[in-house]
């Protein structure tokens, strides 16, 4: 059986609440992916940042990125999956919260993301495809 940690990203670089929005860019932009976890200083995840929240809360809203922190915009609790969980836990959580990356948390501590297109890899084309649907936009 497949779980989440089989298939997710384990080199994890986060965001920090104190970081300011253009410093995550400039990650973001390193890293070439479109989301950054985001971690207190207690190593503990925060929530989400990503690239569609830099524009949309900072940069549509006329806002300094070198102003505005990291914290700011990582609220409210992040969607999260199990490292042990299995591929139709990690599908209904993605479906039902309409996600497209997932962190991977073990315990209490985070040890991978979980993206779409690594579920996708790992499912049977059919199921696949319906978890490309199930997280598309009306």
């Amino acid at each position: 059986m497949t779980v989440a940690r089989d298939i997710m990203t384990s080199d994890v670089t986060c965001a920090r609440e104190s970081d300011t929005v253009f410093e995550a860019a400039g990650v973001l932009a390193r890293l070439g992916v479109g989301a950054l976890p985001v971690c207190g200083e207690d190593e503990r995840l925060k929530g989400m940042l990503t690239d569609r929240d830099i524009v949309v809360k900072v940069l549509a809203q006329g806002k300094d990125p070198r102003a505005v922190h990291v914290g700011e915009l990582a609220q409210g609790e992040a969607v999260t999956i199990g490292a042990d969980d299995d591929l139709e836990d990690v599908l209904r959580t993605m479906s039902e919260h309409r996600v497209r990356r997932l962190p991977v948390i073990d315990g209490h501590d985070l040890v991978g993301v979980l993206a779409q297109a690594d579920v996708a890899r790992a499912m049977p084309h059919l199921a696949a495809g319906e978890l490309v649907e199930a997280l598309s936009y009306d």
